[in-house]
């Protein structure tokens, strides 16, 4: 081992970018739909051996002498960003007439960028470089700093951050609830690092201690999680409809009533195995092909599906202002009572740059540009996010890759009941973007202690419990109704505290450890 780590430290120039992107290349198998998180020990481990030689030859000030250690972390993000990504790039094959153009600003311009948040991790980490374990906490920490950044800096994208890749299934997913992703993110960059210990005797003991703790601390409080009583709590009948739409054929005016209509017969369908007749049902994000404030036949047709009690959250198209020369339009959530009223809407607050509105549009406009990504329109942003009664319960929904933002979910759940995710994953086909989507919606369930309900077209649509335990669920390609029910807690218990707040004071723990490390490495060697 020491012989490979030495082999790896004296690596330079191209050999050693090649190496960095290798490494994070690697890292994507820890991600779903591969899982595969002992690749994180290889990835983690190079990376450690790659920022060891990371040193200037003549260093003049500290940003100069920090460059290869950031061009080290740099190649690093960009292997495990275009590798992880790269199915963003089927999205502009759906009108490939219009929008292949933009290939490479999906496929390429999103890693380029997002890398420079790892980039960062690597120049921070050395900056507190020690020998040892101290070493492994900087990076912990500074990878911390750098995923947290990453989920709001220029709206964000926090998009398969470090931390899932140690929670493939719900007994590993149990301490997010206790520390959040910032903390998930620093212990498994961590756990992933100890490894490179292995090259030398010093602190070989305490890291492999280390690795010990976390890995049975990991299992045993998942365990404890998940064997503790079921909370009290309601059940919920609900039916989820997964539709399968052709994205090239979604806004075909000639197909809106085939849709509609298929729409409206599997919402009235008989419940399949004797189930209950469901109470709540479910339609995916912008699965409604009108404006239904504007086609008074669609909201009767929809009045004569629903039965009595029942309630129906549809993904659709809202429109403000629709006489004016310039309407507001709105992806939105919108409830609708057995009477074929809508009751309430939910519009999307986050939206997707490039894909729901263009920044800096007015300079775009000039070059002829107004979308990247098709869709029937752009989009204005929802004011705020609150919960919709329905069926007794409150749902808040978060419309498509809102999901993923943990911070402003839990910030928006606290006075609901259960987590509604609709999304449209059909832009992106038989690829592994929609597989990431879901697991960082089923650990939104385990995070907030929430049950999760969702709708997806293309996708993997899905009841989830409190703990992350999939009650039921659709495959990929499947299409029609699922009829499910959840329990819903009486109580929403948050054992452990704010799990944002409480994986700040994890990150700050670990940096302060890194720099005692620090300081005493300094003291020792001068």
């Amino acid at each position: 081992m020491e012989r490979l780590a030495g082999k790896i430290i004296l690596l330079w120039g191209w050999r050693r970018a090649l190496a960095a992107f290798l490494a994070g290349v690697v890292l994507v198998l820890t991600q779903a739909p591969y899982d595969f998180f002992a690749a994180g020990f290889v990835a983690f481990s190079v990376l450690v051996w790659l920022l060891d030689g990371a040193t200037a030859d003549r260093p003049r000030g500290l940003l100069r002498g920090l460059r290869p250690a950031f061009a080290t972390g740099y190649w690093f993000g960009l292997g495990y960003f275009v590798a992880g990504l790269w199915w963003i790039g089927a999205a502009f094959l759906v009108d490939a007439e219009s929008y292949a153009w933009a290939l490479p600003i999906g496929v390429l311009g999103l890693p380029v960028y997002l890398s420079l948040f790892y980039g960062l991790a690597a120049a921070l980490a050395r900056l507190f470089w020690s020998d040892g374990i101290g070493r492994i906490a900087a990076l912990a920490a500074a990878f911390g700093v750098a995923e947290w950044l990453r989920g709001f800096v220029l709206t964000g994208f926090p998009w398969n951050a470090v931390g899932y890749g140690v929670m493939p299934v719900p007994l590993l997913m149990q301490p997010v609830q206790a520390v959040g992703m910032t903390g998930m993110n620093v212990l498994a960059v961590f756990a992933f690092s100890l490894p490179a210990l292995l090259a030398g005797r010093r602190h070989l003991a305490s890291g492999l201690a280390a690795l010990l703790v976390l890995a049975f601390g990991q299992v045993g409080f998942g365990y404890y999680r998940m064997s503790a009583p079921e909370p009290a709590g309601r059940q919920l009948d609900v039916r989820i409809l997964q539709t399968g739409e052709d994205q090239a054929e979604k806004w075909n005016a000639e197909r809106r009533q085939e849709i509609f209509r298929s729409l409206l017969e599997q919402t009235a369908a008989p419940s399949t195995d004797g189930k209950p007749r469901p109470m709540l049902i479910l339609w995916p994000e912008t699965t409604v092909p009108y404006l239904l404030t504007q086609d008074g036949g669609a909201v009767t047709a929809l009045a004569e599906a629903l039965t009595e009690g029942q309630t129906l959250i549809a993904g659709a198209v809202r429109v403000e202002g629709a006489q004016t020369d310039k309407p507001l339009y709105y992806n939105s959530a919108i409830a609708i009572d057995d009477r074929g009223e809508i009751v309430d809407a939910v519009d999307k607050v986050h939206l997707v740059p490039g894909g729901e509105y263009l920044p800096l549009e007015s300079i775009f406009a000039m070059m002829g540009i107004e979308q990247i990504v098709a869709g029937p329109n752009n989009f204005e942003a929802g004011a705020a996010r609150h919960p919709i009664p329905a069926a007794g319960v409150g749902l808040v929904p978060f419309i498509c890759y809102e999901v993923i933002f943990g911070e402003e979910l839990y910030r928006d759940v606290r006075s609901g009941d259960v987590l509604v995710n609709l999304t449209n994953d059909g832009w992106f086909g038989d690829t592994p973007g929609p597989y990431q989507h879901f697991r960082q919606a089923q650990v939104r369930a385990v995070e907030n202690g929430m049950p999760l309900l969702r709708s997806a077209n293309g996708g993997i649509s899905a009841a989830v419990d409190s703990r992350g335990r999939i009650v039921d669920a659709f495959r990929l390609d499947a299409a029609g109704v699922l009829d499910a029910t959840i329990t819903v807690p009486n109580e929403r218990i948050q054992a452990f505290g704010n799990p944002q707040i409480n994986g700040l004071g994890l990150l700050g723990a670990f940096a302060l450890l890194a720099l005692g490390l620090h300081v005493r490495h300094r003291l020792r060697t001068n």
